[in-house]
This record gives structure tokens, sequence and C-alpha cells, in this order.
């Protein structure tokens, strides 16, 4: 984990509003249907130098509220697709590798574990966070910080 400093990101994708209570059980989850729409649909229009995202973002409140996910690259354009900005700041870096989707949900238990730690020397700023696929079993997870 490091602390790092963003420039700007334009993105585009498709995205769905939800909640981690929601995310807990099949019924109500919308994230991994979120995905596969991305993948099925717009995988085609990435070339070899895409970067693909997963923003949270538009937080209601905090980590117990509603927030957006958009499943979204740095090289997509399309009249039907959303466009959204990565906004520069400071972020913190959490990393792993694995299998998917697994690493991303261990990852994301590493992220709420040291923001829940009385030793977190950082405070959620709840803007704008995202995970970044480096790979088909890599992936960063960067927080927006105070």
């Amino acid at each position: 984990m490091e602390l790092i400093q963003f420039d700007t990101i334009q993105v585009a994708g498709l995205s769905v509003r939800t909640t981690n209570d929601a995310e807990m059980t099949p019924d109500t989850a919308k994230i991994s249907a979120l995905w596969a729409k991305f993948y099925g649909d717009l995988s085609p229009m990435l070339d070899p130098h895409s970067r693909v995202f997963g923003l949270y973002t538009h937080y209601e409140s905090d980590h117990t509220g509603a927030f957006d996910v958009v499943a979204c690259a740095d090289s997509l354009t399309g009249k039907n697709l959303e466009e959204h900005q990565i906004p520069a700041g400071n972020y913190v870096k959490f990393q792993h590798t694995g299998e998917m989707p697994q690493a991303v949900i261990d990852l994301w238990g590493e992220v709420w574990a040291y923001f829940a730690s009385e030793k977190c020397a950082h405070t959620r700023a709840f803007t704008t966070d995202f995970e970044c696929y480096k790979s088909e079993q890599e992936v960063e997870i960067y927080i927006a910080v105070k």
C-alpha cells in the first residue's frame, strides 16, 4: 500500500447504482451483471493499450450508503456510453494478484480492514475510488483520501 497522486483520467462505460448490502445477496447484486455486459458488449471495442477501470463514485454518504459503479476504459467512445472522470487527487493504492473476481473481492477486504484499523494513517474522501485491471490476474484499487 502506498500514497499516489493521480492526474485526471477520462473514461467511458456503463454504470449501475448499488449498495454494499445489496451486493451481498445474489438476488439484489448488480456489479457482476454490469461487468458481464461490459465484457460482452464493449470488450471488442478495446485496443491493446486500453486501461480498464471499475469506478466507485457519487457516494450517498460513506461505505454504508448507495454509490455508482462504472465499468469503463480510457479508450472507449460512443453515444451509448456514459463519460466519467477519475478526478486528480491523492489515492492510497492497494494491489493483488490472483484469480478474478476473487482477487478483487480479497483486495476490497484488505481495503476495508485497513481503513477500519485504529492505526490507519488516512481518511477516506468518498469521492471517487477505482479499480485498475492490470492484467487478467492483477488488479490495483485506489482509494481517494483527504
